[in-house]
């Protein structure tokens, strides 16, 4: 995707083949900023204090902390010690256990010379990968927005509500959510985006509205409980978000608040549909979803909020009395039976074991 006319990617390797570059998202959208990652511990921070974002990204930047970790120490206490550390960094990210478990199988029989190249290689095929999953899925996606927008009585524009930050900042390059949107506007359809804040990170108001702003969609702001007003008033066509985690029964967990939309979209008739690349699917959860890792993060994300002042300064304050506790629960679980459908690089299918294993009959026990 483009930034003011410059061609970006979400992480890429600087110019001496071996750091690591991304962009700091905790910067948004008030500056753009680029950093480098030259140790597994730089990831692993990246990762926990939310400068890369999106299980894709996460992902691809665990991947690449290991192949950071092998190139100062390619023994096995080494891959075993980084393994660890960044496994644990966002526990309900599905993409980011299985970019590990890729490049931990890749390297762990190689001679310890040849693990960090090897893991470098596969860092930047977990990346390429994902770009082309994510392309797909907007092809896919957007052939689903043209004809909700071509079914309406009247063919004005659509109305998509989305919820936290599903687009190229969450993965290496288009992103899930916003990837059907982006294509969809391409292909001549005229798209609105509701854009809920996504409290307490806001990734919606500090990054997809960024991206929309960058990309020339019209879209708007709103608070996180405004979408169940707009849907029942007909100002929402449909709800389209992205996942940290899809069980094998097609459950969708998703930034908190996801559940809530889905909820309202099923009361009102509006279709719920979920984006998403297969290693976002937990093929090794079939029954209940209670067994998706919930992160819960520190109180203080609920408690204070950064933002700029009117003179330019970035400030945070606090936003509740210092007595009163906080709770930050980041993820919740939306039950098959409310998803319209999963969108992924291979087409559409039902929120269902049947579904997925349609698209992915490699995955039949």
């Amino acid at each position: 995707m483009k930034v003011d006319g410059v061609p970006y990617r979400t992480i890429w390797l600087a110019d001496d083949g071996w750091r690591v570059s991304i962009i700091d998202q905790n910067q948004l959208p008030h500056a753009f900023v680029s950093i480098e990652l030259e140790t597994v511990e730089d990831a692993a921070h990246a990762i926990k204090e939310m400068m890369v974002r999106g299980a894709p990204l996460i992902g691809a930047t665990g991947a690449y902390g290991l192949a950071l970790a092998l190139r100062q120490d390619p023994s096995n206490a080494s891959l075993i010690a980084a393994y660890d550390l960044l496994i644990n960094t966002r526990p309900t990210a599905q993409n980011l256990s299985w970019a590990l478990n890729s490049v931990h199988q890749g390297v762990g029989a190689l001679a310890e010379n040849d693990r960090a190249f090897a893991a470098y290689r596969r860092a930047a095929e977990i990346c390429d990968s994902d770009v082309e999953m994510c392309r797909s899925i907007g092809k896919h996606g957007a052939l689903l927005l043209s004809n909700l927008w071509e079914e309406k009585e009247r063919p004005l524009t659509l109305n998509v509500l989305t919820h936290c930050n599903a687009g190229w900042l969450a993965t290496v390059d288009w992103g899930t959510a916003l990837a059907p949107i982006y294509w969809a506007s391409d292909n001549g359809v005229p798209i609105h985006v509701w854009v809920d804040e996504t409290r307490p990170r806001n990734q919606g108001a500090s990054l997809t509205a960024w991206e929309l702003c960058k990309y020339g969609i019209p879209h708007t702001v709103i608070v996180d409980n405004a979408g169940g007003h707009l849907m029942q008033r007909g100002r929402v066509d449909v709800v389209l978000t992205g996942t940290d985690r899809t069980t094998a029964c097609g459950d969708v967990c998703n930034k908190v608040g996801t559940y809530l939309k889905a909820l309202a979209a099923h009361d009102n008739a509006v279709p719920f549909y979920v984006a998403l690349p297969s290693p976002s699917i937990d093929w090794s959860i079939t029954g209940g979803s209670d067994q998706i890792p919930i992160e819960e993060r520190d109180s203080y994300e609920v408690s204070h909020i950064s933002g700029q002042t009117d003179d330019g300064r970035i400030e945070t304050v606090r936003l509740i009395s210092e007595e009163s506790p906080a709770l930050n629960i980041a993820f919740d679980v939306t039950p098959a039976k409310y998803v319209s459908g999963l969108i992924t690089e291979r087409g559409i299918c039902e929120a269902s074991s049947k579904g997925l294993l349609r698209l992915y009959p490699e995955r039949a026990t």
